[in-house]
C-alpha cells in the first residue's frame, strides 16, 4: 500500500470541472434555436466525456493498459501522469503539466474561448441592430465562433486524449461546418447583396495571410 492520492474516482472533480467549462461556454454561445442547442449539447457531451476519463473512470487507459504495460514496463498506467498519453507515447520523462504539449493545450483552450467571447459580443450587437456581423473576429473569418470551439476541442485533446473524445471530435467539426453552411444560407437570404460581398472578401474558416481579405465594400 502507498499513501499517494488516488488518480481516479474523483467524481466531484468531474462534476465541478464539467460544470465550469459548460457554463463558461454557455455564457458566450447563448443557444437559442434547436440547432444551437444540438451544437451546444454535443460540446457539453465532449466535455463530460473528457473529465469523466480525466478524473473519474479511465476507460481509455483500461483499454490500453495491456499494451502500455508491455511497451512501458516501468510505467504505472493508472497514474494521473500516464493519462497524458501524448507525453507517454513521446517518451517524455518530466512532469507532463509543464511540457510543450500542455502549454500548447492551455493556449488553444484559452485562445479558443477568447475568440468565442469576442465573436459573441460582435454577433449579439449585430443581431440587436438587425445588421450583419462583419467587424472584430468577423472581419477576419466568417465563422470565428466555430473556429474558437474547435480550438478548445483541440486543446483538450492535446492535453488528455481519449477514445471517446477522439471519436467525437470529427463529429463535432462536421456539425460545426454544417451549422456554418446553414447560417450562411440564412444570412444570404436576409442580406443578399451585403452577405454575398462579405463572403467574396472574407474566408469562411482560414484567415487570409495577406492581400485585401476582410475589406468589405459598403
Amino acid at each position: 500500500m502507498t499513501d499517494t492520492a488516488p488518480a481516479y474516482g474523483l467524481w466531484l472533480l468531474v462534476v465541478v470541472n464539467s460544470a465550469l467549462f459548460i457554463m463558461f461556454a454557455f455564457s458566450f454561445s447563448k443557444p437559442q434555436t434547436k440547432r444551437d442547442w444540438r451544437s451546444f449539447g454535443a460540446f457539453a457531451a465532449f466535455v463530460v466525456a473528457l473529465f469523466t476519463e480525466m478524473y473519474g473512470f479511465p476507460l481509455t487507459i483500461y483499454l490500453l493498459s495491456g499494451w502500455l504495460g508491455n511497451r512501458y514496463p516501468a510505467l504505472d498506467p493508472f497514474s494521473h501522469e500516464a493519462g497524458h498519453l501524448w507525453s507517454t507515447l513521446l517518451g517524455q520523462k518530466s512532469n507532463p503539466h509543464f511540457s510543450v504539449l500542455h502549454i500548447a493545450s492551455t493556449l488553444f483552450i484559452a485562445g479558443g474561448f477568447i475568440v468565442v467571447a469576442k465573436a459573441w459580443h460582435v454577433l449579439h450587437a449585430a443581431q440587436v441592430n438587425h445588421e450583419l456581423a462583419t467587424t472584430g473576429p468577423y472581419a477576419v473569418v466568417r465563422h470565428p465562433q466555430y473556429i474558437g470551439f474547435v480550438a478548445v476541442l483541440l486543446g483538450f485533446m492535446l492535453q488528455w486524449p481519449t477514445v471517446l473524445t477522439l471519436l467525437m471530435f470529427p463529429v463535432l467539426v462536421t456539425m460545426y461546418v454544417r451549422l456554418a453552411h446553414a447560417e450562411e444560407r440564412e444570412a444570404l437570404h436576409q442580406f443578399p447583396v451585403r452577405y454575398a460581398d462579405y463572403a467574396a472578401h472574407v474566408p469562411a474558416f482560414i484567415p487570409h495571410l495577406g492581400g485585401d481579405g476582410g475589406r468589405i465594400r459598403h
